[in-house]
């Protein structure tokens, strides 16, 4: 059982206000990090100093959504981390947002009475929409470290996506690797976060498959299918 305690109700209504607000200031947040690390040389230094202000701002919406709901949920500086530890780990490296599909299927999990086909697509739509926003935030992560660093195999960006797919994937060719200390850290947390976001697909096809047939089985009052003769 989860320590958190339930939401207050201003919370909850806080939570739903910021929805669309948090999505937009993501998405921001991730174009214009991708223009500053893209573009830096095809770029005038006014529109990189812009791209570099919305970063700001966007992550200052972040910030402020995350003070606002620990004075909201009434709770002491520390227990709200302890309990919020996703969204403390969030807030400081905002790339991770896409991370934060795992409450969604938190709440799959927790509706295990009977199988519900959109809620189960859902979570697999969104788990294969987190991995592409986390494979690119990656790609551009180890483009920006590991471009004109002593030895690098990842020199462009495309080295960059190539070795990200492979990395998420688990599959690791070993043909480019990155070599810079920040490069490895990221390299670790895609490989953590592709095996939780796979784990959670398949989990949540498998769940719903053996729901539907119980509840089939249920119904057929545990006739073998088809009605064969003689069966009891």
């Amino acid at each position: 059982m989860s320590d958190r305690p339930p939401k207050p109700p201003r919370q909850k209504r806080w939570d739903r206000l910021m929805e669309l607000p948090l999505a937009v200031a993501s998405l921001l947040y991730l174009a214009s990090y991708a223009v500053r690390i893209l573009a830096h040389d095809h770029l005038p230094q006014e529109w990189l100093d812009v791209c570099l202000t919305v970063t700001f701002v966007s992550w200052g919406v972040f910030v402020a959504d995350y003070l606002v709901r620990l004075r909201l949920s009434g709770l002491g500086p520390f227990r709200f981390l302890r309990t919020h530890l996703l969204d403390t780990v969030v807030l400081l490296l905002p790339l991770l947002r896409p991370v934060r599909m795992v409450s969604m299927y938190d709440q799959v999990q927790r509706r295990r009475d009977q199988p519900r086909l959109t809620l189960y697509a859902r979570v697999m739509v969104y788990a294969g929409l987190t991995v592409a926003l986390l494979g690119f935030a990656g790609a551009l992560t180890v483009y920006h470290y590991e471009a004109g660093a002593p030895g690098a195999s990842i020199v462009t960006f495309g080295d960059s996506v190539w070795w990200t797919c492979a990395t998420l994937a688990t599959v690791g060719y070993g043909d480019v690797v990155p070599v810079t200390r920040m490069g490895r850290v990221t390299a670790v947390g895609l490989m953590a976060c592709g095996l939780a976001l796979l784990g959670a697909v398949t989990g949540s096809f498998s769940s719903w498959l053996i729901q539907s047939f119980t509840r089939d089985d249920e119904k057929d009052g545990g006739r073998p299918p088809g009605g064969f003769p003689g069966a009891s």
